[in-house]
């Protein structure tokens, strides 16, 4: 293309986005609002977590805006996929779960950005094109927050045994599901209460979702 068509071309120089949230009102809410800036357009909308890379690859784009619980494969999982395959498509988590542990395990995946769904539209059209320009964008208060909580305490096989444990069931079928024995499932549940501080299993459960340290 001639300097003089993509002076006269209105798509030249827009910033290619991808959607991926498994909410279809908030997906055409996000596309709208965006929609609406001159630099920006949205090329691509998936509703899974598994589709996000496949999308990304077919439609050239150049961020991808991803939610963290999505079905098929959670935003962070899609995260770490997208930047091992695309590379030059940068990420921002856009999530209605502002939870520490998520930031943490973002960023850790390679995402550029990490904001929460209430973010004005004109915040979260420049949070876009900072991703873009290759900067990080990280909710201040949400960072301060998770500076404070730190990583998770919990081992891998703590948090396995605790997210198997969100749908109750005695200790004999979180053996059964996980594959493991029921003195073993005991002693993770055991370790995972004391070092989230609580008193049960479900209260234990809860603190880990609160601070982001569980995914499915």
């Amino acid at each position: 293309m001639s300097e003089r068509e993509l002076v006269n071309d209105p798509e030249a120089g827009r910033i290619r986005l991808l959607l991926a949230d498994d909410q279809a009102m908030v997906r055409g809410a996000l596309a709208a609002l965006l929609g609406l800036e001159p630099d920006l357009e949205v090329v691509a909308e998936v509703g899974r977590g598994d589709e996000v890379v496949a999308a990304a690859l077919g439609s050239g784009a150049q961020v991808a805006l991803v939610d963290v619980e999505m079905p098929g494969q959670d935003g962070i999982a899609a995260t770490r996929e997208l930047r091992a395959a695309v590379p030059g498509c940068r990420v921002l988590i856009v999530t209605t779960f502002g939870r520490p542990g998520y930031l943490r395990r973002a960023m850790e995946a390679g995402a550029s950005g990490f904001v929460v769904k209430d973010t004005p539209a004109r915040q979260l059209a420049d949070a876009v094109r900072r991703v873009h320009q290759g900067l990080r964008v990280v909710d201040p208060a949400l960072a301060a927050e998770s500076l404070t909580a730190g990583a998770s305490p919990l081992t891998s096989r703590e948090t396995e045994v605790l997210e198997a444990a969100r749908d109750g069931g005695t200790v004999a079928d979180l053996a059964g599901k996980l594959h493991l024995s029921a003195g073993t499932v005991r002693n993770h549940l055991s370790s995972a209460i004391g070092k989230t501080g609580a008193r049960t299993r479900a209260e234990a459960v809860r603190v880990a979702e609160e601070n982001g340290w569980l995914l499915r």
